[in-house]
């Protein structure tokens, strides 16, 4: 059978289909995970939003003029056109879109699973409880501006 033919019988039909789902057991691992790989850029047009400041990273320098470390944790990502201010208090997670603007905030936890949320015209939203796990934020901005937090870890 070395092609496509109008004229095939039930048998060659038949056939047809056993080769192909035998060739698709029999595809590489590689290839599989290149792509797996591929496919992890399917979200490259958001722009990655660096982590620009950590409350926890900063504490070694809070210590020399404070006794005990703040309660609240928080975190700065900052992209071209958007920055994303957090603060962890306890089980939430306090955020706001820089500039102000309504936004939809995505949280994706490393399983794939995810929850979106809705920031108000003035940029502020709350996830609650925070993930238990690594997770990271995609935020999309009205004007389809889109920025990608790294994964983060508390």
């Amino acid at each position: 059978m070395t092609g496509l033919s109008a004229n095939w019988d039930d048998e060659e039909l038949l056939a047809a289909l056993r080769d192909a789902l035998r060739s698709r057991e029999t595809v590489p691992a590689d290839f599989v995970e290149a792509g797996k790989g591929a496919f992890a850029w399917h979200n490259i047009d958001a722009e990655l939003a660096e982590l620009t400041y950590d409350s926890l990273l900063s504490t070694e320098d809070a210590l020399a003029t404070r006794s005990e470390a703040a309660s609240i944790r928080a975190l700065t990502f900052t992209s071209a056109h958007v920055t994303m201010e957090l603060e962890i208090v306890g089980e939430t997670l306090l955020g706001q879109v820089v500039p102000a603007q309504s936004a939809t905030v995505t949280v994706q936890l490393d399983d794939g699973g995810g929850q979106a949320l809705e920031a108000d015209v003035i940029g502020r939203f709350s996830v609650q409880p925070v993930p238990s796990g690594p997770f990271r934020l995609r935020c999309r901005t009205t004007d389809g501006t889109e920025a990608l937090t790294g994964w983060i870890m508390l």
